[in-house]
């Protein structure tokens, strides 16, 4: 994992971040004629699991609980409780299904993903 921390980065508890992953506080302003520095700080909730080689932009929010899947690129807020991936994320899924809700199991989620527009 590595921290570009020109900013805060905060970690909730019981959260996990993986290998690989990139979370990156910094960056350049491309309408600036010096391409001039700035920072912007990064907050990964509580019970959040960021799989295997996941970029995070500068400014992001990952809500409570959420899992971003492996070699996603979040550049935006993803909210509390979901399943996302792709790049750029975007929500996939509920991550607990309420009962007698559907878990999805009955089809492939991937495939589901693939034909997505």
């Amino acid at each position: 994992m590595v921290l570009y921390s020109l900013g805060n980065i905060t970690i909730g508890h019981d959260a996990v971040v993986s290998q690989k992953s990139y979370l990156c506080t910094g960056s350049h302003d491309a309408e600036s004629p010096e391409f001039a520095i700035y920072s912007c700080p990064i907050y990964v909730e509580a019970e959040c699991w960021i799989a295997t080689d996941v970029y995070i932009a500068p400014g992001v929010t990952i809500g409570r609980g959420t899992l971003v899947g492996a070699r996603s690129s979040v550049f935006k807020d993803l909210p509390p409780g979901k399943i996302c991936m792709g790049s750029p994320a975007r929500v996939i899924k509920d991550r607990i299904q309420s009962e007698g809700e559907s878990t999805g199991s009955e089809s492939n989620d991937l495939d589901q993903v693939r034909q997505a527009p």
